[in-house]
C-alpha cells in the first residue's frame, strides 16, 4: 500500500487506459482493448484486452478480462485459455485519504464524492501469477520478484508524464 499525490480519478484513469500499456509498462510490447467500454463509464464495466509481453527473445500474447469500477478499482484476469499463464491477476485499488466536503451527491450515486479531491490517495496493488510453461517459470523465478515493483514504478512515471508531480 502506497500513498500518491494524485486523486483517485487521476490514478484510475491511468490504470484503466489499457490501450496505452505498451507505451510505458515494462515487457509489454502491445496492448489493445478488444471490446468497447460502455458509453457511461461511471458504472462498473468489463472489457477484454489483448496484451503481448516480451523478454529477451521471447514474446507471447494473452487475453485478459479487465473489470473496472470507476475511480475505485481495476482488476485484470488473464483468460484461462491462454497458453502463457496458469493464472495471472492484477488488482489496483484507489482510496482517497483527503477529507471530502459535506456530501452533496444523491444517495443513489454510485460514485464516491471525493474522487476529484487532490491527493493523497492510498493505492493497493496486487499481482499474482503462475506461468504455464516450465521454461518461462524457470526464467521468471530469477527476476520476476521485481515485476510488481517495476510495474508500480512505470505507473508512477506515467502519472508524472500525464499530470505533473501531483499535489500534496
Amino acid at each position: 500500500m502506497t500513498r500518491y499525490r494524485y486523486s483517485p480519478k487521476q490514478l484510475y484513469t491511468v490504470v484503466a487506459d489499457v490501450d496505452s500499456y505498451h507505451r510505458f509498462i515494462p515487457f509489454c510490447t502491445a496492448s489493445r482493448v478488444l471490446t468497447a467500454p460502455p458509453r457511461d463509464r461511471l458504472v462498473p464495466y468489463d472489457v477484454e484486452a489483448e496484451l503481448k509481453v516480451g523478454f529477451m527473445s521471447f514474446e507471447e500474447g494473452y487475453i485478459s478480462r479487465v473489470h473496472c469500477r470507476p475511480y475505485q478499482m481495476v482488476k485484470a484476469t488473464a483468460s484461462s485459455s491462454t497458453p502463457l499463464f496458469k493464472s495471472l491477476v492484477t488488482t489496483w485499488q484507489f482510496e482517497s485519504t483527503s477529507k471530502p466536503a459535506p456530501i452533496t451527491a444523491s444517495k443513489n450515486s454510485l460514485q464516491p464524492t471525493n474522487i476529484d479531491l487532490p491527493g493523497p490517495t492510498r493505492v493497493t496493488f496486487d499481482l499474482t501469477y503462475a506461468f504455464a510453461n516450465p521454461l518461462y517459470a524457470s526464467i521468471s523465478s530469477r527476476f520476476f520478484g521485481q515485476v510488481s515493483e517495476l510495474m508500480v514504478q512505470a505507473f508512477e512515471k506515467r502519472c508524472v508524464e500525464v499530470y505533473g508531480r501531483g499535489q500534496s
